[in-house]
């Protein structure tokens, strides 16, 4: 029987365009569901774009330009990232669609408010516009939200808040027996920590109408206050599988998600506010939760004021898809931070992809073709013993979303091919040398099946190669 499988990532702001830390989730969630389509599960992965948010009609009007030209012109920049990347998400979902995503953010609102789970109260605190969230004095870092390094701002105001304290046990027990499980296991921890804290209080799910003029999904019955942008933005992992449409059976058939890949930073939003709003609504929590670490430039946090965002798309249009997508798989922890320098990235380019898998490629189809030799069946057993032992450590890290040691250990094979071809000399005419190449080609076919949830792009060039006996090369190495 074939499993479903639905995989996301989180839904980007559009205050501006996309960069490396947005490449690098889309490519870890693209990983999962081209691997669990090769496990012929019923793979539905999506992706999109935050629109609705205050930061967003902010920047907006910075630029000069309406909020919905703005938005629309960096959403494209988003959907070209996909394109570039070779992301193979099933669909694509905008907050401000008023037809797949509002009526479902609605009958959210309305299930939790019939639950019992929304009230209005007035309130005073710190509000970060780019967090869009209120923060405790003591999560600001010299007066700074820690995240943005910005100085908040105090604000009163009239909200609708969301029971939160109701689902303090249940939460807890979801998190703790892992029914919803969150990984790296240290974010598991911080969370609970959280939830045992003074600070694991009610939260606010609107902001007063005045604060974005014509921007937002208004509370139903009240169109002074529109919906908090993460209760609407939150969503969208329902609305998109047509939750509150005319037809409910895409959601019926895909919830509840199987992993939300997100970064760390908004860990609290998506397992602790999120499936509480879900259990008010009496919708089933997703099962997991994956927190990747951010990206270092040189060291350094990523920003604008520094001049050291490093725009993924035009690192695809100079390096190539894969190089890219190799990189940031193999270079940066899955589970932690990691760092990008240009230097770096040239240096594993020309090693691993060039010298390491290309080289490796070049070497057995030129030998093959030469020979005229194609795959045959497998003859040496100690090769079958290594790829046997290749498959079942990728898969065990691929279960545990550790994505660098599963390319780590592709990349083991390749050495042992190496080694093998050193070893055995096929190049020379001799008694069988014909049946080495022929396990050879065979292995190389086995690399690239593990190869194509990674590096699809060059796991079909691969593909090609064997099938025409023909050499190509690969990855050009760089000066």
């Amino acid at each position: 029987m074939t499993s479903k499988y639905y995989v996301t990532t989180a839904i980007d702001y559009v205050n501006s365009k996309p960069h490396l830390g947005h490449a690098l989730e889309k490519i870890q969630a693209d990983v999962l569901a081209r691997w669990h389509r090769l496990k012929n599960n019923d793979v539905f992965f999506l992706t999109g774009t935050d629109e609705n948010a205050q930061k967003n009609v902010m920047a907006a009007k910075i630029a000069g330009v309406p909020a919905q030209e703005f938005v629309d012109k960096n959403v494209a920049s988003f959907q070209e990232l996909l394109k570039v990347l070779n992301i193979s998400n099933d669909d694509f979902i905008r907050t401000t669609d008023k037809a797949r995503h509002w009526p479902g953010v609605e009958k959210l609102w309305r299930a939790c408010s019939e639950a019992g789970d929304i009230y209005k109260k007035s309130y005073t605190g710190l509000y970060c516009t780019g967090c869009e969230s209120f923060l405790a004095e003591k999560d600001l870092e010299n007066g700074l939200c820690p995240e943005h390094l910005r100085k908040p701002e105090q604000i009163s105001e009239e909200n609708y808040f969301f029971r939160l304290s109701k689902y303090q046990r249940r939460l807890k027990d979801l998190i703790e027996k892992d029914e919803l499980k969150i990984i790296p296991e240290k974010r598991k921890k911080e969370l609970l920590n959280f939830i045992d804290s003074k600070d694991f209080n009610d939260f606010s799910v609107s902001r007063p109408t005045e604060r974005m003029k014509n921007w937002g999904i208004s509370v139903p019955g009240d169109p002074n206050q529109i919906i908090y942008v993460w209760k609407d933005a939150l969503g969208n992992y329902i609305t998109a599988l047509g939750y509150g449409g005319p037809d409910e059976t895409t959601f019926q058939k895909y919830w509840p998600a199987d992993v939300h890949v997100i970064g760390k930073g908004i860990l609290k939003f998506h397992a602790i506010y999120w499936p509480a709003m879900l259990l008010s609504a009496g919708i089933e929590p997703p099962k997991a939760i994956f927190a990747h670490g951010y990206i270092t430039i040189g060291g350094q946090k990523m920003s604008k004021s520094l001049g050291n965002v490093v725009d993924p798309i035009e690192l695809v249009k100079k390096y190539g898809a894969d190089p890219v997508r190799y990189f940031l798989l193999a270079e940066i922890p899955s589970l932690d931070d990691g760092d990008f320098t240009l230097k770096r990235f040239e240096q594993r380019y020309n090693a691993d992809l060039a010298g390491g898998l290309g080289n490796l490629v070049a070497r057995v189809v030129t030998l093959s073709e030469k020979r005229k030799i194609r795959i045959g069946k497998l003859t040496n057993p100690e090769i079958a013993a290594v790829i046997k032992e290749t498959k079942e450590k990728t898969t065990k890290a691929l279960e545990e979303f550790k994505f660098n040691e599963a390319l780590s250990v592709i990349w083991q094979l390749i050495s042992f091919c190496d080694r093998y071809i050193d070893k055995t000399k096929p190049w020379e005419e001799k008694a069988g040398s014909e049946e080495v190449i022929a396990d050879l080609l065979l292995t190389i076919k086995e690399i690239s099946d593990l190869l194509l949830p990674f590096l699809p792009g060059t796991a079909g060039k691969i593909q090609q190669q064997l099938l025409r006996n023909k050499k190509e090369i690969l990855f050009p190495r760089l000066a």
